[in-house]
């Protein structure tokens, strides 16, 4: 399962970091408010239409400006993995999709990858799903949707999800 970083300041705005300050590189409100709710979309009593993840990455890897690994995906998910007491696996950063492609088929599934949207297109071609039908050649200007990837005797499917976790989610 892929999804983006939950929402970013708009442009001229900043966000907040784990302590409070102001900061460019982190989520805004809404965005918080998101990574707050996606454990709704994995209930422990089932009834989801997806399946609960074993492990979670999210891009992280070498520092950023500020000396810093880039915030927003390990923000979104965070409260996820701590809800579902799963590991949170940050070592990739974008730009290293072809060694992130590796760690997901590797890992005991199902995997769940928060990522940045411009590395979403290498990474399914990493994953050898870049060519299953219906997969959107980009990732669209949208925060609430799960794209779900599915692998049965070596052949991939693809769905997109809509989260339906805040208000105006499509």
């Amino acid at each position: 399962m892929l999804v983006r970083h939950a929402e970013k300041p708009y442009a001229g705005d900043l966000g907040e970091d784990e302590d409070g300050n102001e900061d460019p590189g982190s989520l805004a409100g809404r965005g918080r408010r998101r990574a707050e709710e996606l454990h709704r979309l994995f209930p422990p009593a089932g009834g989801s239409t997806l399946p609960r993840p074993t492990v979670v990455f999210a891009a992280g890897g070498p520092s950023g400006a500020g000396g810093r690994p880039p915030a927003r995906c390990r923000q979104t998910v965070e409260p996820l993995t701590t809800a579902l007491h799963i590991p949170l696996r940050s070592e990739f950063g974008v730009g290293a999709e072809e060694a992130l492609g590796r760690a997901v088929l590797a890992a005991k599934m199902p995997v769940l990858v928060c990522w940045e949207h411009t590395g979403v297109p290498r990474l399914i071609h990493a994953l050898g799903a870049h060519q299953v039908l219906g997969v959107p050649a980009s990732w669209p200007d949208r925060y609430d949707l799960v794209w779900e990837f599915t692998r049965r005797q070596g052949r991939w499917s693809f769905r997109e999800l809509a989260q339906h976790l805040l208000p105006g989610d499509a």
